[in-house]
């Protein structure tokens, strides 16, 4: 009955189907009581069918994702250009390479210790509170693989899967372990931070998990959400890297040094899986990219907390913001490098109404969001300065405007 039905949901005063009948007038027929229906009963019935059409449209258009995902691991493309990107185990640097060996003589290694800790003890507290945020970032990897376990045409179903996309996310967390575990034994070796609130951070965060992209099961999303991620961590550990050495720590330099390397190419990868599904389904991924943004690229970290301050992100997100690790210039900067490096500007012809009017968004977003930046600096200039006492650093205040 859709025609009854569409009468019903467009009528100003909207009639609905209370019971049916036999008519003693004219046997055989069938007439319908009408009684009058809310106007909130009709929005009800509109919100149904809508949320009835997203539903089904969201499940054919990760169908066809997924078909995506399927033809890139069949094809070998997964092989030749992704798998490549991955260090060799035997080639690739371990946290045991970049601090003090316990292999040495005592004496030796209470040297080294006691170097990295001199070295160590000229890194400000905003900086230590960046690396302290980050590595608990990093130690969350365990929601991550799960995240990568729900792409469709991409999970590891068995947990050692052949196919070469579980191949890829095996590889990328074996190598994204290294990170957690490097920054772990540094913080703990240099003596500066409470490593048991750190501790509990990372306990709380993997309990708590994460705030999902929008569609989680989606390859496009994911593929996005993976390459401005990497962007990120790659801008911020270069950042701290380079803060480091400022300050006299060259040990710590190179660490995040050598973590920025590893984002970068895992960056490469995301982005260069995106360009590819691009290629192939320009409308589906403007319209996906439109989507990752207007939700917000979070950081996986958002939800962390110590047990006492239940906005420790946003607390963490301001000492980086002012200083300079990471800030939401970049978030901008970051959006206008994909825009450029996918083209988004120059798809054309294929792209549905929908997909100009996602175009059309993401390639005003830079602007925009450089506009937000200025007028929050602006506000910000006007404030007071404000400090926030942080439990990793034995709620010592720092500085967060």
């Amino acid at each position: 009955m859709p025609g009854l039905m569409t009468m019903m949901a467009l009528a100003p005063s909207t009639l609905s189907v209370k019971r049916c009948f036999r008519s003693k007038e004219t046997p055989g027929t069938t007439v319908l009581l009408l009684t009058k229906r809310s106007s909130s009963s009709s929005a009800h019935l509109l919100r149904r069918s809508w949320a009835r059409g997203a539903a089904t449209a969201t499940a054919t258009a990760i169908r066809d994702e997924q078909e995506l995902m399927q033809r890139l691991d069949e094809d070998g493309w997964v092989d030749r250009h992704l798998l490549p990107l991955l260090t060799p185990v035997e080639e690739a640097w371990q946290p045991a390479d970049l601090l003090p060996s316990f292999a040495a003589s005592a004496d030796e290694q209470r040297s080294k210790v006691a170097e990295l800790q001199a070295r160590a003890a000229a890194v400000p507290d905003d900086l230590l509170v960046c690396l302290v945020g980050n590595m608990i970032t990093e130690e969350a990897l365990p929601t991550y693989m799960s995240m990568g376990n729900r792409v469709a045409g991409a999970s590891d179903a068995t947990g050692c899967d052949g196919h070469a996309w579980a191949r890829w996310l095996r590889g990328w967390t074996a190598e994204e372990n290294r990170h957690g575990d490097l920054l772990n034994r540094y913080l703990y070796l240099c003596g500066r931070v409470d490593m048991r609130q750190v501790e509990t951070t990372v306990h709380h965060l993997l309990r708590r998990g994460m705030r999902a992209i929008p569609r989680p099961s989606s390859p496009y999303h994911s593929l996005i959400y993976g390459a401005f991620q990497e962007r990120a961590t790659f801008v911020s550990h270069a950042r701290t890297a380079g803060r480091a050495s400022r300050h006299g720590d060259a040990c710590l330099a190179k660490i995040c040094g050598v973590i920025a390397a590893d984002e970068r190419r895992h960056e490469a990868a995301y982005t260069k899986a995106s360009a590819r599904a691009f290629e192939t389904d320009p409308d589906g991924l403007v319209r996906a990219l439109a989507a990752v943004m207007r939700a917000k690229v979070t950081m996986p970290g958002e939800l962390m907390t110590d047990g006492r301050d239940e906005h420790l992100f946003d607390h963490f997100s301001a000492v980086a913001q002012r200083s300079g690790v990471y800030t939401a210039a970049d978030y901008g900067d970051m959006v206008e490098h994909f825009v450029r490096r996918w083209k988004v500007a120059e798809l054309g012809a294929d792209l549905s109404g929908e997909g100009r009017r996602a175009q059309d968004y993401v390639c005003g977003l830079p602007r925009k969001i450089r506009r937000m930046e200025e007028l929050a600096q602006d506000r910000a200039a006007k404030m007071e300065a404000q400090s926030v006492r942080f439990s990793w650093v034995f709620d010592r205040p720092v500085r967060t405007l």
